[in-house]
């Protein structure tokens, strides 16, 4: 039960409880100049319906400088710097969250390993902070690559941040409780935080198999589905092959392939804001 007044979240946002509604999110605006106009182009000619802004990333000020009045934008809270040439770190003195090569650590392990939860409390916080700061009217919270998703002790960071500025949050339904070790769900939902019902758990590079497989096996309520579009440009390239995925993300989300999936699936196609706004109208 996502709130004391409503038995689920289609309700909450005015919506039979068989009804299909999907959110098609951008992930890692801000990352690269590719990434920032191939996610607008998801959002301004294709069916995405919003993205999360990577704060901390090089390229963030330039997204910003590029929304429009009603962009769906949430922070994607990053702790990770992924790419073995190309690296960001955090806004805040966080000795915990460098690696020592320059940055974020590099992968979740080394993350888990060494970072302190006050120091992941701040820079996190700061990263909302310079959002809001930016003008930015942000939609909801999405960790980077789960990096404090399915870590008790940094979720709470998570949850404390979602409450405090009164914003859903990206949840995997993939991972159940005996996995994750704790109920990540339930804690949300104690709090009166809300989060799409259906998330599949699934960071590969290239989406088209999964979101079109997702869109044939919708079920009732909310699923929100992830892509990471970006254009075609040497910048891009130079990162290797895994650019090969997020290039066709790109094709798949401004093709007619996904209209006609999610038209055959009796989809209806929301964002985060709708979301936020029945979290808040529910107090």
């Amino acid at each position: 039960m996502p709130t004391a007044s409503f038995r689920s979240l289609n309700e909450a946002l005015g919506h039979p409880d068989d009804a299909k509604l999907v959110v098609l999110s951008c992930d890692d605006l801000g990352a690269f100049h590719a990434s920032n106009e191939g996610v607008l182009q998801a959002m301004r000619k294709g069916v995405a319906t919003c993205a999360s802004l990577m704060v901390p990333a090089p390229w963030a000020r330039h997204a910003v400088q590029h929304l429009q009045p009603g962009d769906d934008i949430g922070v994607h809270l990053t702790l990770v710097s992924e790419h073995p040439e190309y690296r960001w770190g955090p806004l805040t003195y966080a000795p915990s969250l460098q690696s020592g090569d320059g940055g974020f650590p590099s992968t979740l392990d080394d993350l888990w390993e060494h970072a302190d939860s006050e120091e992941v409390l701040r820079e996190c916080r700061a990263q909302v902070e310079r959002a809001l700061l930016w003008g930015v009217d942000v939609t909801h919270l999405a960790p980077h690559l789960t990096s404090i998703t399915l870590r008790p002790e940094f979720f709470d960071v998570y949850l404390e941040l979602a409450a405090e500025y009164r914003l859903p949050i990206r949840l995997p339904s993939s991972i159940s409780l005996n996995e994750a070790g704790f109920d990540f769900r339930g804690l949300a939902r104690d709090e009166g935080v809300l989060f799409p019902d259906h998330f599949d758990h699934d960071w590969s590079s290239g989406s088209r198999q999964r979101v079109l497989t997702s869109i044939s096996k919708l079920q009732s309520g909310v699923t929100e589905i992830h892509v990471q579009p970006v254009i075609d440009s040497p910048e891009v390239r130079a990162l290797g092959d895994v650019c090969l995925g997020w290039i066709d993300d790109l094709a798949l989300i401004t093709g007619s392939e996904v209209r006609a999936a999610l038209a055959a699936a009796g989809a209806t196609l929301i964002g985060y804001r709708q979301i936020r706004d029945a979290m808040r109208a529910a107090g």
